[in-house]
């Protein structure tokens, strides 16, 4: 496996992926070994670098209308990389970190005062394949962690069944707080926790999005068609000036309800191998629509983190 396939916001378990799983990209990212002796590839130490406080508090754009378009978008250097984004794989986990504080404090809506915590995402920082879903429920509010009640455990079965791991993937939601009684997100909300989302898809750089549901398929690819027209059906897009894949596919939760679902999204996961392999447009520029930031924004205070919230960034 791969440096950029090594590297996870949770504890990597002793099982190694099986034979099946996608062979490794060929990146200058995967190139780099980790740390002698460390155990745990790329883990951070240290005061987060000056890139990565400068990509740590994303701005709040409008974005009826339009896909996601990554967290500080910007007109692209001649190298490919974007202004404010740190090219390394590790100062983008830096970067993530910061990311993650910003978001344990966000007050940007009505969520903040029902929350009990804020599920802002986990799994591997420098990951090929993302999933995005809709919202945390019950038990993830309880722990802080996405997919880890039954629509979770399915997810890891069907991960499992194309040879990979939790620990491979990055796994978040389009809102990081739990909208009472489970209910839909509400467009107030959505647009209040974009930028969360804009800012783990440009720091993580996925090349392959699993999207999870109507909520999630919706906007990132900024259309209304629901998902059973285009589940299984890969489409290009650009987000965070990058080139990236989406996979519209059921809800796992869909799955759990109707059998005919679950063996879909069975069917459909087994395209993920595939398409981790399949070679990327290069990226084009994009154009700065975000609006500037402001040091008066009570909503970006960073907040202490415990060590054992830590563990999610390793």
């Amino acid at each position: 496996m791969s440096a950029r396939r090594s590297r996870t916001f949770a504890a990597r378990s002793a099982a190694a992926p099986t034979s099946s799983a996608p062979p490794p990209r060929a990146s200058p990212r995967s190139t780099a070994s980790p740390p002698p002796g460390s155990g745990v590839a790329w883990r951070t130490s240290g005061a987060p670098t000056a890139a990565a406080r400068a990509s740590a508090s994303p701005s709040s754009g409008p974005a009826s209308g339009r896909a996601l378009s990554g967290a500080g978008e910007m007109a692209e250097t001649q190298t490919g990389s974007l202004p404010g984004i740190p090219d390394g794989a590790e100062e983008r986990r830096e970067a993530l970190v910061e990311v993650y504080r910003g978001a344990s404090a966000c007050e940007r809506c009505a969520l903040a005062e029902t929350r009990n915590k804020v599920v802002f995402g986990s799994g591997n920082s420098d990951a090929d394949l993302m999933f995005v879903g809709e919202a945390p429920g019950a038990e993830e509010d309880r722990r802080g962690l996405p997919f880890v009640g039954r629509a979770g455990k399915f997810l890891g079965e069907l991960l499992e069944g194309i040879g990979m791991q939790r620990e491979d993937v990055f796994i978040n939601n389009v809102l990081c707080c739990r909208p009472p009684g489970n209910r839909d997100p509400q467009p107030e909300e959505i647009e209040a926790c974009r930028p969360w989302l804009e800012s783990r898809i440009s720091l993580i750089q996925p090349r392959v999005i699993g999207t999870l549901g109507n909520f999630a398929t919706k906007l990132l690819t900024g259309k209304p068609t629901g998902i059973t027209k285009v589940r299984g059906s890969a489409q290009h897009h650009t987000l965070g000036g990058r080139p990236v894949l989406l996979l519209p596919l059921f809800h796992p939760a869909a799955g759990l309800r109707t059998r005919a679902v679950a063996e879909q999204l069975r069917e459909d996961f087994k395209l993920i191998p595939g398409l981790l392999t399949e070679p990327l447009p290069e990226p084009i520029a994009a154009v700065d629509d975000l609006e500037p930031e402001t040091e008066s924004d009570p909503m970006e205070r960073p907040v202490e983190v415990s060590a054992d919230q830590m563990g999610l960034f390793g």
